[in-house]
């Protein structure tokens, strides 16, 4: 499989700026493997297509907003930083990407929020674009982490023009996130409702939870044509007990296992043991999937429609065979399903 295999025409207009109204009330195309067979749905009709004892693997990793805006010592030029990860805690430093890159050198100063309490000094140059950063701050470690959390925005992937709104903190954001660390949501999950996870409870479908930081390596275009010299960015991954007991059990039963998410089916293909079960794993995954591809823990999975020549079409691509994917995904711009972060959902069946 080449690089150009992924690429296809997409039209601008179906690139969602927002979510739809009801989280549950996105379009869902639900895709057949054995038959070939694509229905067109809402999301909340998910729940007919799952058994009692069925498992769901959610990614309950939690956004934080990683989007600062903040001014050059000297010229006050306005430059954003991206704050990627940390990289020790008790020096304050960190990765990030900047822009403008080219303004900013080793030795500047950042200064952010209107009283300048939070300052930045550049330590080093990583990429073009990339820098590290030590953080100034009078304070404990807390009060900075509150700080940061005060001045950053949410982190709307670049193609959403628009400026974020108050509702982008709350929709952004899977209503099961709960350990913090991820510069961009698990969008999968983003179509999740309360209401709609009662009604899969209540029908006594399993939830089975990992942790996988989604990284922006995950929107790192792909630029060579030969897939296999491809790199993925590391991501952290806890993958504990509890979850590979449920998830193992459902298997051993013959029951759905259903990866919400390229984040999940990722993580649980980096921890399988070699009896194809799944481990419990604590570290960091570079795990890139493409066709031709053998899965071995999830029968189903849960994802949005995805950009031209992404890794995540190629993970897709893998699961539910190339060709059924390209037919699905000329289907859903003639249907006009919404591409990307905030758009529409596909079951894998």
């Amino acid at each position: 499989m080449k690089l150009s295999n992924f690429n296809f025409e997409l039209p601008k207009e179906l690139l969602a700026e927002y979510p739809a109204e009801h989280r549950d009330e996105s379009k869902l195309m639900v895709i057949h493997r054995d038959s070939g067979k694509i229905e067109h749905k809402m999301f909340k009709d998910l729940v007919d297509y799952f058994d009692e004892d069925d498992v769901m693997v959610l990614n309950n990793t939690k956004v934080f907003p990683a989007r600062l805006f903040g001014n050059k010592e000297k010229t006050g030029a306005r430059i954003e930083v991206f704050l990627l990860r940390e990289l020790n805690q008790e020096q304050r430093l960190w990765d990030v990407l900047v822009d403008p890159a080219r303004k900013i050198r080793i030795g500047n100063k950042l200064y952010f929020g209107e009283d300048e309490s939070l300052v930045a000094e550049v330590i080093d140059n990583t990429t073009s674009r990339g820098r590290t950063l030590r953080f100034l701050y009078d304070g404990s470690y807390t009060d900075f982490r509150r700080k940061l959390r005060e001045l950053g925005e949410t982190p709307l992937p670049k193609y959403i023009k628009r400026e974020v709104t108050a509702d982008d903190e709350e929709r952004y954001q899977t209503i099961y996130a709960k350990h913090e660390g991820a510069v961009a949501a698990p969008t999968a999950g983003l179509h999740f409702s309360k209401h709609l996870l009662k009604r899969l409870e209540i029908k006594g479908i399993d939830f089975a939870e990992v942790t996988l930081h989604v990284g922006l390596g995950t929107f790192n275009p792909v630029e060579v044509e030969d897939l296999s010299k491809h790199k993925m960015d590391s991501e952290e991954l806890v993958i504990d007990e509890k979850a590979t007991e449920i998830v193992n059990n459902a298997k051993s039963n013959k029951r759905k296992v259903c990866a919400v998410g390229t984040t999940v089916m990722r993580g649980l293909e980096s921890a399988v043991s070699s009896e194809h079960t799944l481990n419990t794993f604590e570290g960091w995954t570079n795990k890139f999937i493409f066709p031709p591809y053998e899965f071995s823990i999830a029968n189903c999975m849960i994802t949005n429609f995805h950009l031209p020549k992404s890794t995540l079409l190629m993970m897709v691509s893998a699961f539910a065979g190339h060709d059924l994917i390209k037919k699905a995904y000329k289907q859903a711009i003639l249907e006009g399903y919404r591409f990307y972060s905030y758009g529409d959902a596909m079951l894998i069946l």
